[in-house]
């Protein structure tokens, strides 16, 4: 059984898994792991389910003794994550041995880095789910929504360590190169011809405020002229417009209802690429087809079977 100690941590490392379903209709939201590519090829490295809980490390500044020896495996982020100075690269699984520290520094490349074990880290399930949802108190290590914290043992649910031997042999690209692919919503007709066209030819960069929850960009000014909307359910990706004009992409830990107009939503592998960016960093917008999109998710998960 993997045993592995929190020794050092900030407030952005999360238990993570796939996020709870079916309870939006009461106001609690999804959850999960942010980017969920790369938690599904982390889990897939040792043979996992794609949906097996996960630790979520944002920004580094982690560590981590194992108590046992420990199969682990990572994917996602460069946080120049290493062992007594031996560096462990991304998208690789590797062992653990007991006493060891296994150390995440500052982010090298993306800012969100998952480690798996095998069967997926053993936590108390809320509503079918392990999801650290930190403004709902919900899931996480002891079900009450918070995040690891200094001293915290972390468990694998299966008793006998085992390694896969499975290599990722083409790494997914996770970055912000191409542009991020949005399906239009009905509510883009309403927006000015001049908006339209500088959503998708347009820089836009993450501001500051961006968490969890949403992901404001900034750029130019985009101008609604339709009617006053009435509160509707926002799923994950929605790039809303606030008055002010900027977009905000919702996240995993979105509210569940929202007024504001939208563009439409990004594609769950854009917002698993997203959700690698950092503030200050440059996005483009690309209209797909609902189809289109529907056709890569799927090639997607084939991968993992």
């Amino acid at each position: 059984m993997s045993r592995l100690r929190v020794t050092k941590t900030n407030p952005f490392c999360l238990l993570q898994d796939a996020g709870r379903f079916g309870s939006r209709h009461l106001g609690i939201t999804q959850g999960g792991a942010a980017d969920w590519l790369s938690m599904g090829w982390a889990n897939w490295l040792l043979g996992n389910r794609p949906d097996a809980a996960v630790v979520e490390i944002a920004f580094g500044n982690f560590d981590l003794i194992a108590e046992a020896d420990c199969y682990l495996a990572i994917a996602g982020a460069d946080l120049q994550a290493h062992i007594k100075g031996r560096q462990i690269l991304p998208w690789s699984s590797f062992l653990l041995k007991r006493g060891e520290t296994l150390s995440f520094c500052s982010p090298k490349k993306g800012i969100r880095a998952y480690l798996a074990t095998p069967g997926g880290f053993s936590a108390k399930p809320t509503m079918g789910s392990c999801a650290t949802v930190l403004r709902d108190e919900m899931g996480g290590l002891n079900g009450d929504g918070l995040a690891l914290s200094s001293n915290d043992l972390l468990e694998s649910l299966e008793k006998t360590p085992r390694i896969s031997g499975r290599s990722v042999k083409s790494i997914p690209d996770i970055s912000l190169r191409e542009p991020l692919d949005l399906v239009m919503g009905a509510q883009i007709g309403n927006f000015a011809g001049q908006s339209v066209f500088d959503a998708f030819n347009s820089d836009w960069i993450i501001d500051v405020r961006a968490d969890r929850m949403g992901i404001r960009l900034t750029g130019p000014s985009l101008s609604y002229q339709g009617e006053g909307l009435v509160s509707e359910a926002i799923p994950l990706g929605a790039v809303q417009v606030p008055p002010d004009g900027q977009p905000i992409v919702l996240g995993n830990d979105r509210q569940t209802i929202g007024g504001y107009p939208r563009l439409g939503a990004l594609t769950p592998i854009s917002m698993a690429r997203l959700a690698q960016a950092g503030p200050g960093d440059k996005v483009r917008l690309r209209p797909i087809l609902a189809e289109t999109a529907l056709v890569s998710h799927r090639d997607t998960f084939q991968q993992w079977h």
